[in-house]
């Protein structure tokens, strides 16, 4: 009789985190989005308020805007290839592992844009150093 129980209260426990997974799953994707446009706004304003003039020549402002938003572009194309490479390592060795590195590096990234220095300091090497950042980001 004692064994009975047993098997049903686990399936009543199984059933019950079925239930709570997708709610948190999908809170967890909703920060994430929010997370992840609130960086595309934030880098979207400072690449067309201040980039061009910190980190591209004052020579040609249109060319200097033209590529600082060719480094805001740089994400839509790289944040594809990152998520299927760490989808991949997170079905492998646990998503809570890769969601931990991505907020990181992230993180980190950020914060080397915003030490970065600017083209008058040491020229193209500038918009090359915050290309590899926003890569990164």
């Amino acid at each position: 009789m004692t064994s009975s129980v047993y098997p049903a209260a686990a399936v009543a426990t199984a059933e019950t985190e079925a239930v709570k997974t997708p709610k948190k799953a999908a809170l967890a994707s909703w920060i994430g989005s929010a997370v992840e446009y609130y960086d595309f706004f934030i880098y979207g304003t400072a690449a067309a308020l201040i980039f061009p003039k910190l980190f591209f020549s004052a020579d040609n402002p249109q060319a200097a805007a033209f590529a600082s938003f060719a480094t805001f572009g740089v994400a839509y194309i790289t944040r594809p290839l990152g998520a299927v490479a760490l989808g991949h390592v997170g079905d492998r060795f646990g998503r809570k592992k890769v969601l931990t590195f991505t907020l990181l590096l992230m993180g980190l990234s950020t914060f080397m844009i915003g030490c970065l220095p600017t083209y008058g300091q040491v020229g193209i090497l500038s918009p090359i150093l915050l290309v590899i950042a926003r890569l990164l980001q």
